[in-house]
């Protein structure tokens, strides 16, 4: 789907693509089986989502934060994501544990499971595609 021409900042088309662009490198790895850069990718695909709905939705400029929560938190009322919201917090925590030692995991990139990173992908799959719909609605 094609967002160039909408009513939005510029901006907001730079975040989208590079969330896209993130999804696709998460699919690239988890055919791989590089998982624990597949959950670190799900989380920064879904930030940038995140953030490019809360400039193209709330029309503010995002926080200074990694944590998907309090991204969605924000925009929760104009971007509803069901049950997969209930999943964020997980993915969140991706950001550290999946790059560093002894941050939650001693050897991340081999104690990532291919569940893990397929429920991560999967989220942000959908919620990547959420987020152009909604910016695509706002149209105007």
């Amino acid at each position: 789907m094609a967002l160039e021409g909408f009513d939005v900042r510029d901006e907001v088309f730079d975040w989208v693509f590079e969330a896209e662009k993130d999804v696709e490198r998460a699919k690239r790895l988890f055919d791989l089986g590089d998982y624990s850069m597949v959950c670190f990718l799900s989380q920064q695909a879904i930030e940038k989502a995140l953030k490019a709905a809360i400039m193209a939705l709330l029309r503010e400029s995002p926080p200074r934060t990694q944590d998907l929560t309090v991204l969605y938190s924000m925009i929760r009322g104009v971007l509803e994501l069901g049950e997969r919201a209930k999943l964020l917090p997980e993915i969140s925590q991706y950001y550290v544990t999946a790059r560093y030692p002894n941050a939650g995991l001693r050897r991340p990139s081999i104690s990532f499971s291919k569940a893990q990173a397929e429920r991560a992908l999967g989220v942000t799959v959908y919620v990547v595609e959420r987020v152009k719909e909604a910016i695509a609605s706002r149209r105007g």
